[in-house]
C-alpha cells in the first residue's frame, strides 16, 4: 500500500528555498502509530509519480510548486504523522488521517490510476 502525500511548497524567505534532501538527515519521513519512522521513496514507493505533483528545484519567493512524497507502507501503518526536517534540523509535524483527504485527491487518483 503506498501513501502519497500532496505538499504545498513555498519559501518562507526573501530568497529561493529548496526542500532538503534525505541524504542529509533531513526531509520528510512517515511516523506510523507505532513510533517507527519511514523515510520517503522507500520500498516500492519510488516508483510511485504523479506530474502534476513532482516540482523539485528552487522555489521562489512569492510562488509556491505542487510537490508529492510517496511511502510505502504496511496496513498497520495507515494514519500517523508526517514530519518534515529542515535543513537548520527544525522538525514540522503534520497528523495524517488514515483515510484519503484533502483537495487534491480526485486529482492523485486521477494521475495515479493505473
Amino acid at each position: 500500500m503506498f501513501a502519497f502525500i500532496a505538499v504545498k511548497a513555498k519559501s518562507t524567505k526573501a530568497v529561493a528555498a529548496e526542500q532538503v534532501a534525505p541524504i542529509s538527515g533531513g526531509g520528510w519521513k512517515w511516523v506510523a502509530k507505532d513510533g517507527q519512522a519511514i523515510g520517503e521513496g522507500n520500498g516500492e514507493s519510488y516508483n510511485v509519480v504523479a506530474d502534476s505533483f513532482n516540482a523539485g528545484g528552487p522555489v521562489e519567493p512569492g510562488t509556491f510548486v505542487w510537490d508529492g512524497i510517496a511511502f510505502d507502507l504496511a496496513k498497520a501503518q495507515r494514519g500517523g504523522t508526517l514530519l518534515y526536517t529542515d535543513g537548520n534540523g527544525t522538525a514540522y509535524r503534520w497528523t495524517v488521517p488514515a483515510a484519503d483527504a484533502g483537495a487534491q485527491v480526485a486529482q492523485l487518483k486521477k494521475e495515479l490510476a493505473p
